[in-house]
């Protein structure tokens, strides 16, 4: 195992920008642990906020993955065009699943398409990924009813509900209060999906899958990882503390 934890390592290790990162086989997926897993996404984030990107020849990478994919990771995040996670974390074509909905909330479809990213394709970690300055948190906070948005927004409520620090201006004009919101939302998405899934529940208490949430911040391009809604990179099992953060 300590073999194949090194192999999976050196995999991506190497930042010379002159050699051509090749996309994820199944050789390669199958020595990945998520505790590996996570140290790619912070790596990435970390080369991507310092503009030293690793060198892809995309269009082979469309031939290596012709007959299949192995992704390593599933990130849910919002639709916001300032946030696609292939860019903040700085993987090509075939490294992750990227699943995007406004307000980066769960449902029933976002937990069917994560089950089969881990169960079916073999992916070992999961990451819930909010952002500053989001659109969707602040038409939660202002009470927003537009066609189907309405139900969608619904859905971060109790995020705004569960935010009692702040007694007055609650509303997107207060930039604390809509990250404030945010933060929870967050915490609130890594519990809801170990709640409803058994499937990634069950996986995340065995070990082999991870999970985590974090935020993007806008200005900087730097993700912050949210260490206490972290599962299973030393095989622990934290669901209990993840729900009491709300």
């Amino acid at each position: 195992m300590e073999n194949g934890c090194l192999l999976a390592i050196s995999y991506f290790s190497n930042i010379t920008n002159n050699i051509n990162m090749k996309a994820h086989n199944i050789g390669s997926q199958s020595t990945i642990t998520p505790a590996i897993a996570l140290q790619y996404l912070k790596e990435g984030n970390q080369r991507f906020v310092s503009n030293l990107k690793h060198h892809r020849n995309l269009l082979h990478q469309v031939n290596e993955t012709r007959n299949g994919q192995w992704p390593f990771a599933v990130v849910l995040s919002c639709i916001d065009s300032r946030t696609s996670a292939e860019l903040i974390f700085d993987q090509g074509l075939g490294d992750i699943f990227s699943v995007r909905i406004a307000g980066n909330i769960v449902n029933d479809d976002i937990l069917g398409s994560m089950e089969f990213a881990c169960k079916v394709s073999g992916s070992k970690f999961i990451l819930v990924l909010g952002h500053s300055k989001c659109g969707a948190i602040k038409g939660a906070c202002d009470n927003v009813h537009l066609g189907n948005l309405t139900g969608l927004l619904n859905k971060i409520k109790p995020s705004v509900l569960a935010e009692s620090t702040i007694t007055e201006n609650r509303n997107s004009d207060n930039y604390e209060f809509v990250e404030k919101v945010s933060d929870l939302n967050i915490h609130h998405s890594v519990s809801e999906i170990l709640d409803r899934s058994e499937i990634l529940r069950e996986m995340v208490k065995s070990g082999e899958v991870g999970i985590i949430g974090a935020s993007y911040d806008v200005e900087t391009g730097i993700v912050d990882f949210y260490d206490d809604t972290l599962s299973n990179t030393q095989h622990q099992y934290h669901m209990d503390s993840i729900s009491t953060t709300l």
